[in-house]
């Protein structure tokens, strides 16, 4: 009876305690994801129209992050809590170790251990690869497509800035063109009462009727003014990456392993890392939330959320000496994983004998 008191009220203590951090969390990140994604419309890196999806991409990526975090917070939270009030002191009294809250906390946290497992092995890639399908596709789309009228705005490559005064429906042609274009070896202006964009291939090509080009050579000073009906100029030949030349990060993880690259292994290594440094961190944090009830300060908290940043830096770590080839897959997971496993086991054990031997003394003064 006892048990079953023990583990529902840690249960649900611990439940609670993760969805309110998880919302916190959630709104925090999202927050900060919103003003960034919005400033890489505001320069043209992203479409507006696709701000929102981008949005929930990025999110979906961090996800397991966010929910490792969780879990981290809220199991040192609770406990911390029971320690401040005293109720450890009293499961301890009654013959509950501190290695016994290891089970409820694991039968707690295992369903959302699975989503973080599948989160970062199957979705963290799909969501690589759309965000990176919807970059490049508004990247491919023509520099005069960009452009909003009666704004200047620079080309994609720094080298043009463009000016129209209208532009059509489908945003591939515009009425009033003007372009600047800066090279090291000539600067010219280019005026035209309408242009538009044609794709052949991977080849995007600029046509400008009824206009004029008035150039400007830097080495010598020499101008030409130019007139023309028809104006082709080659603007950018960008296309969307293919399967097979897509970035670690949006490769599937059963390709990573098909293709043992230095980078790809290095990629993979991170996904597992990010399931195994959320176990790990379930562990670490059950000796990490110990406090003195005597104390109002929650420096336990600080310093959990100080091994949480250095842990997921470790993660990110072992990632680039992989991806470097200063060591294996197999040398990084144990040495920084199995590492923080046997520390996780080490402090329980530490703190196990600490309330052994401070329930020991209690006794003898009693008993005295």
């Amino acid at each position: 009876m006892r048990t079953m008191l023990f583990d529902s009220t840690l249960r649900a203590d611990l439940a609670r305690s993760f969805g309110a951090t998880l919302v916190v969390i959630l709104t925090i990140v999202l927050t900060m994801f919103l003003i960034r994604t919005l400033g890489q419309a505001a320069v043209g890196r992203v479409s507006p129209q696709d701000v929102v999806l981008l949005l929930g991409y990025t999110a979906l990526g961090h996800l397991p992050t966010m929910l490792a975090l969780s879990l981290f917070v809220s199991v040192v939270a609770t406990l911390g809590r029971m320690y401040r009030d005293s109720e450890m002191t009293i499961w301890f009294a009654s013959g509950v170790g501190l290695a016994r809250f290891v089970r409820p906390v694991l039968r707690t946290s295992w369903p959302v251990l699975l989503v973080i497992g599948a989160l970062a092995l199957f979705v963290w890639p799909w969501v690589n690869q759309r965000a990176n399908e919807l970059k490049e596709r508004f990247e491919r789309r023509s520099d005069i497509s960009r452009v909003a009228p009666g704004q200047f705005q620079t080309s994609s490559d720094g080298k043009r800035v463009f000016f129209i005064d209208r532009n059509s429906e489908d945003g591939r042609s515009g009425r009033n063109v003007f372009i600047l274009s800066t090279t090291p070896e000539a600067e010219s202006v280019t005026s035209a009462k309408t242009g538009r964009i044609e794709v052949e291939g991977d080849d995007r090509f600029l046509i400008l009727d009824r206009g004029q080009r008035n150039e400007e050579n830097r080495a010598s000073g020499e101008k030409t003014l130019s007139r023309f009906e028809s104006y082709r100029v080659l603007v950018g030949d960008r296309v969307l990456a293919r399967v097979e030349e897509l970035p670690p990060r949006a490769t599937r993880s059963i390709d990573l392993l098909r293709k043992p690259t230095l980078r790809n292994l290095g990629e993979f290594t991170w996904r597992m890392g990010l399931l195994l440094g959320a176990t790990n961190l379930l562990l670490l944090a059950i000796p990490l939330s110990a406090a003195n009830p005597r104390r109002a300060s929650n420096w336990n908290l600080l310093f959990a959320l100080l091994t949480f940043v250095v842990y997921y830096n470790a993660i990110n770590l072992s990632q680039a000496w992989v991806a470097g080839g200063r060591i294996g897959v197999g040398a990084a997971l144990a040495v920084f994983h199995g590492g923080a496993f046997a520390l996780a086991l080490a402090l329980l054990w530490w703190r196990e004998q600490g309330n052994r031997r401070l329930g020991f003394a209690r006794r003898r003064a009693a008993a005295a």
